[in-house]
């Protein structure tokens, strides 16, 4: 038999002696939804509906992204693709466009395959059941149980992040969330804690108490409506769950890339479908050891003047960080084989409205300021008058 821990304690929290507890917590789902009228949000854009498209769209762009980034890219999304249909009927290339700089592109490569399941295996209408949901690309099993109790008015749990950082605490359960025992428990505690009534409210309330109150950082432990029963803070070790993954030494990666330009306008290459900015147009890229114009010649077919070496950048990504080492080349000459397939040039303004990477947005901006120096420095130049020999 194994080991029990004890509940409220910092080791594991078993189901067997974390349920005694909810028996005892009638009023958990009652605090909540009281205090969500007066404290919860309500005026979020994807709220007051139980239209399934826009909680599904929301729900999605969510996961592990803040409400303050989401608006304005869920506000375009309904803009440009304002039913499911017109979103799986647009071009992976459009959608990519839009989410570029929302972070995590496979999310929006999903979004249009389950746009096109719910079309094409559907016809056109969400499947209501939690199970049927869950079966669509993107959606995992707390994001569609959301979809299911906003859309639909079931009787579902939810355990996303902020969840999870909140039953831990409430019933100090140790061990990292990420672990399968762990989530097993946390996941028969949310379960147990839906009320019969008012699901809508409650999970909402849920999900506002992580996001707004009982945060990673600077929990306000006075504000919340759980307090008075929370085990964490009755054992005044509020920060010690849930338990954080040990800090790892990120990885750094060096890459080259290459800013070709021609007559005004940039090369851009279009990545793969999957994998980092899957998708997404990019600048071309070499090894940080590579030959500049011996890669120019034999990858892209271009003849590349003397490389301009521009201000390094990094970008953090979940598990490394990318050293970026911008290039500025100009084209002198194009070889019959330039216009490789995934290739083509773009005008600036046209290339900062593809669906490009944030670092590739940043480096276009600073290639139109120096494009514009340029030639404003031309101008002076030819408005100058001339000095006639006296």
């Amino acid at each position: 038999m194994p080991k029990r821990a004890r509940p409220f304690g910092f080791g594991l929290v078993t189901a067997d002696e974390a349920f005694p507890q909810v028996v005892a917590m009638k009023d958990f789902s009652r605090r909540l939804i009281t205090w969500h009228r007066r404290h919860g949000r309500h005026d979020l854009p994807w709220q007051r509906t139980r239209d399934p498209y826009p909680i599904w769209l929301s729900e999605v762009m969510l996961q592990q992204t803040q409400v303050g980034t989401v608006i304005p890219y869920y506000e375009r999304f309904r803009a440009r693709f304002p039913n499911v249909t017109s979103l799986a009927r647009a071009s992976l290339e459009d959608v990519l466009r839009l989410w570029a700089g929302l972070g995590y592109y496979s999310r929006g490569r999903n979004l249009h395959r389950a746009a096109r399941a719910i079309l094409d295996e559907h016809h056109g209408v969400f499947p209501e059941q939690r199970i049927e949901l869950q079966a669509l690309p993107g959606v995992g099993r707390s994001t569609a149980a959301a979809i299911a109790v906003f859309a639909f008015g079931a009787r579902e749990a939810i355990l996303d992040g902020n969840v999870k950082r909140v039953l831990a605490r409430h019933f100090a359960v140790g061990g990292l969330t990420a672990n399968k025992a762990v989530e097993n428990v946390l996941w028969s505690l949310a379960e147990s804690l839906v009320p019969k009534r008012g699901v809508q409210t409650y999970t909402q309330a849920l999900m506002d108490l992580g996001a707004t109150v009982c945060t990673r950082a600077s929990p306000g432990c006075g504000r919340c409506p759980l307090a008075s029963s929370c085990a964490a803070l009755a054992g005044g070790s509020v920060a010690a769950y849930p338990v954080r993954r040990p800090r790892r030494t990120t990885p750094v990666r060096s890459v080259v890339m290459l800013l070709l330009m021609r007559q005004g306008k940039i090369l851009l290459e279009q990545r793969p479908p999957s994998g980092i900015w899957g998708g997404l147009w990019s600048f071309p890229e070499m090894p940080a050891d590579g030959e500049l114009r011996a890669h120019c010649a034999a990858r892209l077919g271009c003849e590349v003047g003397k490389p301009l070496a521009l201000q390094p950048l990094r970008h953090a990504f979940t598990h490394f960080t990318l050293d970026i080492r911008p290039c500025r080349c100009e084209v002198s000459r194009l070889m019959p084989r330039a216009g490789q397939p995934g290739t083509a040039w773009f005008d600036l303004e046209q290339a900062r409205q593809a669906g490009v990477p944030v670092p590739v947005k940043k480096l276009l901006a600073m290639l139109r300021g120096q494009e514009a120096v340029g030639a404003d420095r031309r101008l002076r130049t030819d408005e100058k008058p001339s000095v006639r020999n006296r």
